[in-house]
């Protein structure tokens, strides 16, 4: 039997207006009495109400029907509500909240994602502000309710004037130079609203009942089009139809793929814009002058773009769209300082310009602009500034700062805002105390402080925010236990305190935070056991306890009940993990687990079971013997980061099998043995360093395309090494054989491009020449050649390399000159040079101390070690911290990590001569200076004082003369002084550091007298005392001058040479002269025998 439906809707423009409901009802009842059986709203009226009131249009609005039927369907297909014939119906743009209850009757709906049952009783979201329609549909013999809705549609608008034909054919134009691709638009709610868009058999059609399309309703232009998140894909430029359309108030195109086209300058037809949302749609280019002309734009959004603001820049946008109450420009390359004028628009409510490559001090004015809502300015790594104190009638609700280089303390009027619901200035340079008026800011969701540089304080500042859901205190600077008031904040789902200073066990109330989903305490000194109510957090995905003092027994099945746990941190501890699973519980499928540190003395068994890894720490455990195969299938397609180092496993069941993505594989510090083991070609780090394993370099290792770290160092490798070591270097970074038994010359390292940051080929057997392709190495941070057999002479050629910050060639046979050599070493930043035990001659390279400018500045407040980053899968996997041999304080160290203010010369043990330059006092960063065992002679020089971060002074075994400048006494930091074996005359210095100087530091000098010394010195070796702090510099001269005239005085007299200093002499010398005179008159005035 053939249905024929019937349609009846009724619709009423209820926006901006009160309705009666029942006035309503009466309405559809009259309309539709023939065709309707039964319609009962059951508990509905009041809402309905709610809905279409005027003053509640804040409120989400719902409303629930009851429905009794016969038979008969009806199905939304992609936003569309048809009959059982396919007849189109009405288009539907609804959200649906559904809570499904069976045995009741329901209407399948089929829509874009997989197909979802509406009951009739079920709640529909009804969206806010929007028209309210009440739609009912017969199908004979059967009556259908479907439900009533409020329906976001701009059809709804058209109940007056149709649209205009030309404006119906230009959106219909528009519409066919697209695609619809699925891929096209991001949004979860995404849907294709020109599917609809059609004439009918007539070829007509109202276009302002199409979906997104709103006209006036007097004359039925088009003056709005919201096609967003629509799946177009293609291209757009002047010529398109779109500009035709001038009437527009409002376009938005946002969540589209425009295939990287340029903004088209035809934008500028659409004069009449207030709103443009062009936001995440694949634009790319500068973006036009022609957008400066829309004058009318109160909301502006072309974020998410490849998109340029340079010419015209910010500076113009801010100047000529001064309307402006929504500026969003995330992502758009803008490169330049912030204009000051951006302070002068009032209007503005919401402000984001995250990662626009902002720079310079951001104008104090935006804080205060009076209606700011919503600022962003977030990953502008070189935006400084600071924040001045706020006015208590600032409306700001969102401040998002992260990422950035905003410093000085925060004011604590923050505290006074509080309208504030979420505040991220986690890595940026704030310091002093986080302030404790932030305990006002009751209105809370999330509040992010990591990694600044706070004075230490605790947390007694929390517990007052309920309403934070995430908490962000990575390296904050805190210190203390954790507050109990903590427990107040029940809606917390992340809470991160990694990386600071507190103590005290883990307070067992945190398993009262039900709701937490990530919990990190890493990095602290907690202590005592991992508490049991921990196992109560359900909801974990993500758990952190590494790198603290925790310790005692943990069963690992404890965490069998955290079924949502993909990441769990043990490493690092004192814990004694039990592996063995003797429960029935299924163990979680990890991707990051670390139980490094936790004694095991097994691979875990449980491992075998997990397929989704991404991340395993084993080290630092008790684990013997061979890798079994498993390991190498284990999560096999997943697996990025395997670290087993610190064990004492031997080899293995089975070669590495692949693993398709496998970037870092440590196996450092075993007892592995035999040959190197081939990692897999995705491998990014390789650690198989301190092991016990033989053979030569394989070449198989310069098939690894993504190598950026390889240390092979403290082996047993020999052999030559192969040639091909130079196609690495482009990916390359970390490259560390030292302590092996590596033979012939260094191969050729650096092609054009290279990455190479640290090259270690120190403790091997090289010989020959150094190979002049290291001048290629532009990014290399470290050069170490020592200790080999190295025949060379100076390579002035490295010295233009700008970023070498060490370079060590000890311990090889290096001959020649290196003042003589017309090529400048200029090395910027050069800390540590280390020439020491070879051959060089000649003098001093003085017109090279001039051009070492990072010794010339201290900088000892900078207590960070000079390291490099390997940077893997987008975020940093690893920090290598560069390591160097030096002989400090006559003793050979290993510094395992170096300092970035340590500066040190050596120049030990060769055949240098001649004097020390006078301007080695220009280095005064300096901390260790070492000339001993050279041929040196002169006097050494005052300008030695200068260097007021001298640490280690050795000057011994040369041929000095004359006396030791007392400037040395302003060397306040020197803790070790060697000028032994020299022909050093005349007294010590006394006072200061001298005085804590042993016999041996002043040894085979027999001109020398005084402390330490058992020789005293007569009247005419004692040396002048020091000047005292009051004295100016200016005086120093003077003082040398006057000693020169006395010596003078022995020539032709004493007494003449003392009367002609006498008149030079500071105030000390001249009583000390008044009273040898007086001694002498009296001598004379006492009889002869």
């Amino acid at each position: 039997m053939e249905h024929k439906s019937d349609v009846n809707v009724v619709k009423k423009d209820l926006v901006g207006g009160n309705v009666n409901v029942l006035d309503l009802m009466n309405d559809i009842e009259t309309k539709v009495q023939e065709t309707m059986r039964k319609f009962e709203v059951d508990k509905g009226k009041a809402t309905l109400a709610e809905c279409i009131n005027a003053d509640t249009r804040d409120k989400s609005c719902s409303i629930k029907g009851s429905l009794s039927i016969d038979k008969g369907k009806g199905v939304i297909h992609e936003g569309e509500v048809m009959d059982e014939s396919n007849e189109t119906i009405f288009d539907s743009d609804f959200e649906t909240n559904l809570k499904k209850s069976d045995g009741r009757p329901k209407l399948p709906i089929v829509g874009l994602h997989p197909a979802t049952t509406l009951f009739i009783n079920d709640k529909v979201t009804i969206p806010k502000n929007k028209f309210c329609w009440v739609i009912t549909m017969f199908i004979r013999p059967c009556l259908l309710f479907l439900f009533s809705l409020c329906l976001f549609s701009p059809t709804a608008s058209s109940i007056g004037t149709a649209c205009h034909d030309s404006e119906s054919s230009a959106l219909l134009q528009f519409k066919k130079s697209f695609l619809i691709r699925r891929f096209a638009s991001s949004e979860p709610s995404a849907y294709p609203n020109v599917h609809q868009w059609k004439l009918d058999k007539e070829g007509n059609g109202d276009c302002c009942a199409w979906d997104g399309v709103k006209c006036n309703n007097n004359t039925g232009h088009v003056i709005g089009l919201d096609l967003s998140s629509s799946f177009l894909y293609g291209s757009i430029d002047s010529s398109s139809s779109l500009f035709h359309l001038v009437h527009f108030r409002r376009l938005n195109l946002s969540d589209n793929n425009f295939n990287h086209s340029e903004i088209p300058s035809g934008i500028a037809n659409l004069s009449r814009l207030s709103h443009l949302d062009l936001s995440s749609s694949s634009f790319s280019g500068q973006i036009p002058s022609q957008v400066l002309k829309l004058s009318k734009l109160v909301v502006l959004d072309l974020s998410g773009n490849e998109l340029e603001l340079q010419r015209p820049g910010l500076r113009n946008l801010v100047e000529k769209l001064t309307n402006l109450e929504e500026l969003h420009l995330g992502g758009v390359n803008i490169s330049s300082t912030v204009p000051q004028n951006l302070g002068n628009l009032s209007s503005l409510i919401s402000l984001s310009l995250e990662y626009c490559g902002l720079h310079g001090e951001l104008p104090a004015t935006i804080f205060q602009l009076p209606n700011l809502q919503f600022l962003s300015l977030r990953d502008n790594p070189y935006l400084t500034g600071k924040l001045q104190e706020f006015n208590r009638s600032s409306l700001i609700e969102v401040l998002m700062l992260a990422n950035a280089s905003f410093s000085g303390p925060l004011p604590s009027s923050l505290g006074e805002l509080t309208k504030l619901k979420l505040i991220n200035l986690r890595h940026n340079e704030f310091s002093g105390q986080i302030p404790s008026s932030l305990a006002n800011l009751t209105q809370l969701t999330n509040l992010s402080l990591s990694y600044n540089s706070f004075s230490p304080g605790t947390l007694s500042w929390l517990g007052k925010q309920t309403k934070l859901t995430i908490l962000d205190l990575v390296q904050a600077n805190l210190y203390g236990e954790i507050p109990s008031s903590l427990g107040n904040l029940t809606l917390l789902t992340y809470l991160s305190l990694g990386s600071n200073q507190l103590m005290g066990p883990i307070p067992f109330w945190l398993g009262n935070l039900t709701r937490l989903t990530a919990l990190y305490l890493g990095g602290n000194k907690l202590q005592g056991q991992v508490p049991k109510s921990i196992f109560n957090l359900v909801n974990l995905v993500a758990l952190y306890l590494d790198s603290n003092d925790l310790n005692g027994t943990l069963k690992f099945e404890s965490f069998v009940n955290l079924k949502n746990l993909i990441g769990l941190q043990l490493s690092g501890n004192n814990l004694s993990v039990l592996t063995n699973i003797t429960t029935n519980g299924t163990v979680p499928k990890f991707r990051i687990l670390g139980l490094a540190s936790c004694n095991l003395l097994e691979f875990p068994y449980f491992l075998r079971e997990q397929d989704e890894l991404e991340m395993l720490e084993l080290s630092e455990n008790k684990i013997h013997g061979q890798i079994p195969k498993w390991v190498w299938e284990m999560s096999k397609e997943s697996l990025l980061l395997l670290s087993l180092s610190g064990n004492f496993l031997t080899g293995f069941d089975q070669p590495i099998s692949p693993m398709t993505k496998l970037g870092v594989l440590d196996l450092g510090n075993n007892n592995l043995q035999r040959s190197i083991p081939i990692p897999p070609p995705s491998i990014v780090l390789y650690n198989v360093a301190s092991n016990s394993l033989t053979g030569e370099f394989t070449p198989l290792l310069c098939n690894s395309s993504y190598l950026a770290y390889l240390d092979l160092s403290s082996n047993n490798l020999s052999g030559v090494l192969p040639q091909c070591l130079a196609n690495l270097s482009v990916t390359l970074e970390i490259l560390d054989l030292h302590n092996n038994n590596f033979v012939g010359s260094v191969p050729q390292l650096c092609k054009k491009g290279s990455q190479l940051k640290m090259i270690d080929f120190s403790q091997n057997l090289f010989q020959g020449q150094l190979p002049r392709s290291l001048a290629k190495c532009g990014m290399v941070e470290t050069l170490n050649m020592g200790n080999n057999q190295l025949n060379d002479t100076f390579p002035f050629w490295l010295g233009k390399l700008p970023e070498l910050r060490m370079l060590i060639l000890r311990g090889n046979q290096f001959h020649g000159a290196i003042e003589e050599h017309k090529g400048n070493l200029e090395l910027p930043k050069l800390h540590i040079i280390d020439l020491s035990f070879n051959r060089f001659s000649g003098d001093l390279p003085s017109q090279q101390f001039q051009n070492w400018i990072a010794m010339k500045v201290v900088n000892a407040s900078n207590l960070s070690y000079l390291q490099a980053n390997i940077e893997f899968q987008d975020f940093v996997i690893y920090t290598f911290t560069y390591s160097v041999t030096i002989t400090s304080k006559a003793t050979e160290r290993d510094y395992k990590r170096v300092l970035d203010f340590l500066v040190v010369i050596d120049f030990s043990s060769n055949s240098f001569e001649g004097c020390i330059p006078h301007n080695i006092g220009n280095l005064k960063a300096i901390w260790q200076l070492n000339l001993s065992n050279n041929a040196l002679s002169g006097h050494i020089p005052p300008s030695l004082g200068n260097l007021s971060n001298l640490e280690s002074l050795d000057l011994s075994h040369n041929n000095f003369s004359g006396e030791i400048p007392t400037e040395l006494l302003q060397l306040t930091f020197l803790e070790f002084l060697n000028v032994s074996d020299n022909n050093l005359t005349g007294q010590i210095p006394q006072g200061k550091q001298f005085a804590t100087f042993e016999n041996k530091s002043f040894g085979s000098n027999p001109g020398l007298c005084g402390k330490p010394l058992s020789k005293t010195c007569t009247m005419f070796q004692v040396s002048p005392p020091p000047l005292s702090s009051e004295e100016d510099e200016g005086q120093e001269p003077l003082v040398e001058f006057d000693w020169k005239i006395i010596l003078i005085g022995f020539g032709g007299g004493l007494l003449n040479g003392l009367a002609i200093g006498y008149m030079y002499t500071p105030l000390w010398f001249r009583k000390y002269l008044t009273r040898m005179q007086q001694k002498r008159r009296e001598a004379r005035r006492k009889p002869r025998n």
